[in-house]
């Protein structure tokens, strides 16, 4: 390894440690790692230029942009309307509540933040009220956040297609079952462990007693009242998997509905509402663009160098299975999520593990899922754990408070389902294959 490479690589460790800005970090950390190796920089103009002019980029901005409007737009208290009909009353049924309302919000949102942002401060006093202790409907709500990366459209998705030139529709579909499998996990550990954090004595309402005629009444008027918010993925996913429309029109349309739904079905998004949304959208686009170039030309630079390949040769003469290989592949991502977003993890490691992913024949489909959940755990893995910051921020609770009841969420839901997508590509690969056909996954 060159000492471009070893001076580009101390950079960045520095800038993580004294937190400076990721974009500006990517560009100085290859700057550094240029002008102490001697190696040509004519790259860079053109890296930066070419991962910028990408329609998936465009799809990115639609998706930030309709997730934005849907906090503004009403659509999430109708969500949780529903969701409370169909598990309220069930044990821990008002946490179970969150987590079903996050399901929805996902595909929705495509994003964990804007899942957080809207549930917590709509959530959390109301299940207190019922006796729910803040801090584990803030960890409930926290955990399930990053569904939003597995249930499409999901944004980190559409950044795993932009670096490693895959399907959209392919990646969209593969993170479904592990998406519904982690759903699915957090609703059981959430039945047997959810006495312990609700406290009946301090509760103000209880659930009332009804008639089965009156809860059959109130759920039909709960999903009337839904349905136009329910409609916004199903437009989506029915345009781009029924051939009507790319995944960057799917997103435009997005943007027109929850537009429509916001002002002329539920009346509650405004002008200064959809102000704030454009301005809020603006900011977030403008971030992800920035690390999106910086990030690619840091990652060409170090493919260049050799990093690749020297990874590749590293892990293959460490390991002697494939089964080491790739539990090590999901360790290293694992800690870089400690540390580091989602975005930035993706834009930088995926260049950097597809040699030797490929070289092991491991189905690129499949390692977007793998990328994907990997990621989405990084988002509740402490000690950077942005969903664990807002949420704590948004709900009054601490960190202290709630990081352990997350922790039981990361160690008993979330590490069995991503080893379960490492080594069943069936998890990940079923899907497409029965929407998209075979020759749009290959051979898994």
């Amino acid at each position: 390894m060159t000492a471009g490479v070893l001076f580009a690589v101390g950079a960045f460790l520095v800038g993580l440690v004294l937190a400076v800005p990721l974009g500006w970090l990517f560009l100085a950390s290859t700057g550094l790692g240029l002008g102490t190796s001697g190696m040509p920089n004519t790259f860079v103009i053109g890296t930066f230029y070419h991962s910028l002019n990408s329609y998936t980029l465009m799809a990115i901005g639609f998706f930030v942009f309709a997730g934005s409007l849907i906090s503004e737009g009403g659509l999430a208290d109708r969500i949780v309307g529903f969701s409370h009909l169909l598990v309220g009353r069930v044990k821990g049924g008002m946490a179970l509540v969150g987590i079903i309302a996050t399901l929805f919000m996902s595909a929705l949102t495509g994003s964990s933040v804007p899942c957080i942002s809207a549930l917590v401060p709509l959530l959390v006093p109301r299940l207190e009220r019922y006796g729910y202790r803040r801090e584990y409907t803030t960890a409930v709500l926290c955990s399930a956040s990053f569904l939003g990366y597995l249930i499409p459209p999901s944004v980190p998705a559409l950044i795993y297609c932009l670096v490693a030139q895959q399907s959209v529709a392919a990646v969209f579909l593969s993170t479904v079952i592990p998406g519904l499998l982690l759903a699915l996990g957090y609703a059981v550990l959430n039945y047997f462990i959810c006495h312990r954090y609700i406290d009946i004595a301090k509760a103000e309402l209880s659930e009332p007693e009804m008639t089965l005629i009156q809860r059959l009444g109130r759920l039909r008027g709960a999903t009337m009242g839904a349905l136009p918010a329910l409609g916004c993925p199903v437009v989506i996913l029915v345009g781009i998997y029924g051939g009507i429309c790319t995944p960057n029109e799917a997103g435009a349309v997005a943007v027109v509905y929850c537009v429509l739904v916001g002002f002329f079905v539920y009346r509650e998004l405004t002008l200064p509402g959809l102000g704030r949304s454009i301005a809020g959208s603006l900011i977030s686009i403008g971030v992800i663009a920035l690390l999106i170039a910086s990030g690619t030309v840091l990652g060409r630079y170090l493919v260049r160098a050799g990093v690749a390949q020297h990874l590749a040769e590293l892990m293959l003469g460490t390991f002697d299975s494939r089964f080491m290989i790739l539990l090590s592949m999901n360790a290293f991502l694992l800690l870089m999520g400690m540390f580091v977003e989602a975005i930035p993890i993706l834009i930088l490691s995926v260049p950097l593990v597809l040699p030797l992913m490929t070289d092991l024949g491991v189905n690129l489909v499949q390692l977007g899922a793998i990328c994907i959940v990997n990621v989405g755990l990084g988002v509740i893995t402490p000690p950077f754990a942005m969903s664990i910051f807002v949420g704590t921020r948004l709900s009054g609770s601490s960190y202290q408070e709630v990081l352990p009841i997350m922790l039981r969420f990361l160690l008993w839901v979330g590490i069995p389902v991503l080893l379960l997508t490492t080594y069943i590509p069936a998890l990940s690969c079923w899907l497409p294959s029965l929407v998209l056909g075979p020759q749009a996954v290959g051979a898994w």
